[in-house]
């Protein structure tokens, strides 16, 4: 989280994703038209991994729709109903809330009303028994 979203921003993001999720070559990373997703910092991270980028269309707010879900819960509920003193209790507040409820307890229809990380489990047991 910055007071600025700059290509440095997003590619630190990525950076953190890449390290802690470990994907693997062919991703493909979905971003909106901004200028950072767009800049050659970015651009380089992602082929330095093997990953494509892809933007959404011009004017189409639908491309983006598992995230913007995503960012509408998270204001609906929790950060409509916090004041901030400052921007780190900000960023602690929304990293507990996506790491301890939202991926461990949040159960999401989209994966069949169970957790993020359940369902990961889900997904690594059935590669286990095949």
């Amino acid at each position: 989280m910055s007071s600025r979203m700059t290509a440095q921003l997003v590619c630190d993001a990525l950076t953190m994703a890449i390290w802690r999720r470990r994907p693997k070559a062919g991703l493909i990373h979905h971003s909106d038209r901004g200028s950072q997703y767009a800049s050659k910092a970015f651009r380089r991270l992602l082929k330095a991994h093997g990953f494509k980028g892809s933007m959404s269309r011009r004017g189409d707010c639908w491309d983006n729709a598992v995230v913007e879900s995503f960012f509408g819960s998270l204001k609906q509920e929790r950060v409509q109903w916090c004041s901030y003193q400052t921007r780190y209790d900000a960023q602690q507040d929304v990293l507990n809330y996506i790491s301890m409820f939202y991926n461990r307890n949040r159960l999401h229809s989209y994966l069949g009303y169970v957790s993020p990380n359940d369902f990961e489990n889900q997904l690594i047991n059935m590669k286990d028994v095949a």
